[in-house]
């Protein structure tokens, strides 16, 4: 009856703490969370089948090293200024990464990490269109991103 009964329960109290608390909005949030349930179960995809959980900690590492580095770069890049001009561009990056987990976790990735966002996937040519901040050099970005990222996810995931 209730797929996600946390879920369920976390927006009804959601819901109760940005209205206020009477029998009508407990009951229409009661109802909507009920049906967010339902449409989160019929949405729900594959899970993944995950195959060397060793490698996890050291995405995770990886990542996080990567997102220190990245706000750094960021941050200096702003507080120059108009002294060292940035060129912002478009990367188009082939991927071998085929699962939608993987893909997901790879634009979650990509996306956190600033200076950097995924805009479109496009699963015919399988390529991922990436936005750039300050880039130096197209090839160094595409190899880290393969090397760094894409050769992980494709050892854990697929």
């Amino acid at each position: 009856m209730i797929p996600y009964p946390l879920l369920t329960v976390s927006l009804i109290v959601m819901w109760l703490t940005l209205n206020a608390f009477t029998l009508g909005h407990l009951l229409l949030g009661t109802l909507i969370a009920v049906f967010a349930g339902w449409a989160l179960a019929a949405l729900r995809p594959e899970k993944p089948k995950i195959r060397k959980w060793h490698l996890l900690p050291i995405l995770a590492f990886r990542v996080m090293v990567d997102i220190l580095r990245s706000n750094a770069a960021v941050a200096l890049l702003i507080l120059r200024g108009k002294r060292r001009p940035h060129t912002a561009a478009f990367i188009t990056i082939p991927l071998e990464i085929e699962h939608p987990v993987a893909l997901a976790a790879m634009s979650v990735i990509l996306t956190s990490t600033p200076g950097s966002a995924w805009l479109a996937y496009d699963s015919r040519q399988k390529t991922v269109l990436i936005h750039v901040l300050d880039l130096v050099d197209e090839e160094a970005w595409v190899a880290a991103i393969k090397q760094r990222y894409e050769s992980l996810l494709l050892e854990i995931i697929e």
